[in-house]
């Protein structure tokens, strides 16, 4: 399958590559992001480039999507949103998302999720979107609601970051519930 390049308005959803790499370290070592993200900041380069190639295997495999957004206006890398999980034969995934705090606030990831749920729901024919987050993290829970997503319940202990378990809220849209708006 060729990697699927979508474009919105604002925003082109591109294939991650090492030319993003110093850019996609920058974001994901800082703590601020990272903080619900059920890893912990990178510490170095190669820890991130190990994280690109693992995006690349992962979509070679079928098992999930990683794209870079990027400002079409600038040229600008600001983050990634991905399909994690990805199931086609059971026609579900996750979704999951993280940009640069400089822009944060400014409709970009509510923009990218957008596209992200069109694709999956009209090209891939997925009929389930979940999402897991944690329940602290309030800013991506109103993205998820936003979309129609519904608050299925709670994993106790389900995400182990920083030496100690939290709990995990899980989300999910199905087809029939989604709006292209």
């Amino acid at each position: 399958m060729e990697f699927p390049t979508l474009e919105t308005d604002r925003l082109a959803l591109v294939r991650m590559t090492n030319h993003y790499l110093h850019s996609y370290y920058d974001i994901m070592s800082r703590d601020e992001v990272t903080k619900y993200y059920s890893m912990e900041s990178l510490k170095s380069v190669e820890d991130a480039e190990n994280i690109i190639s693992s995006m690349k295997t992962t979509f070679e495999s079928g098992r999930g999507i990683r794209w870079g957004i990027v400002l079409n206006d600038k040229d600008k890398f600001v983050g990634t949103i991905g399909l994690n999980h990805l199931n086609t034969y059971s026609k579900k995934a996750e979704v999951g998302f993280e940009i640069h705090p400089e822009f944060w606030n400014e409709g970009i990831t509510s923009e990218a999720v957008s596209e992200v749920l069109r694709y999956s729901f009209e090209e891939l024919g997925l009929f389930r979107m979940g999402a897991v987050t944690y329940p602290q993290n309030k800013t991506s829970i109103h993205v998820l609601k936003k979309f129609g997503f519904s608050k299925e319940g709670v994993l106790r202990g389900y995400i182990y970051q920083n030496q100690q378990s939290h709990d995990a809220c899980v989300f999910s849209l199905l087809r029939s519930e989604w709006s292209s708006k």
